[in-house]
């Protein structure tokens, strides 16, 4: 008889990737860096795993489908790490879903959005993330989960 599926340890989290990050390794790798999503994703699971999470990576290029996962993250997740991409700068509803929610949320960019187009220094999101962390590559995934991790203890 083989055995039951063993199921996944850790405190869940949800890592959302929003438009065009599908693309990434391929996609103006200058700006970007040359990972890939699945890169991203590994990078996420095994920082999480570090810090006692465990991460549920998901990518969308679909705005209803970002807000779908935020609003299951309500009773599935203890908090977010999202990039939410080009809505940062146009979707309110991304931003109002994540307020909604009630977790921390740690917004990241693989970019400096403030050394680029001005349409791209603000965010919606911002306004409603407990932290911000741009400019620092894929390494900034890592950056946001070790410190969501510190916020869920902190608010243990």
């Amino acid at each position: 008889m083989p055995n039951p599926p063993v199921p996944p340890t850790g405190v869940p989290v949800l890592v959302l990737n929003g438009p065009n990050l599908g693309l990434l390794g391929l996609r103006e790798p200058e700006v970007y860096g040359t990972h890939t999503l699945a890169d991203v994703d590994e990078l996420c699971r095994s920082t999480a795993a570090a810090h006692g999470l465990r991460a549920d990576c998901r990518q969308s290029n679909h705005e209803g489908v970002l807000i779908d996962a935020i609003h299951e993250a309500r009773t599935a997740h203890r908090g977010i790490v999202i990039n939410p991409a080009g809505y940062s700068h146009t979707s309110v509803a991304v931003r109002d879903a994540l307020a909604a929610v009630e977790l921390p949320v740690v917004e990241v960019h693989l970019s400096n959005i403030h050394r680029r187009e001005a349409f791209r220094h603000h965010s919606h999101v911002s306004a409603v993330a407990d932290t911000v962390i741009c400019g620092a590559g894929a390494h900034g995934y890592a950056l946001a989960l070790t410190h969501l991790a510190q916020l869920l203890e902190d608010n243990r």
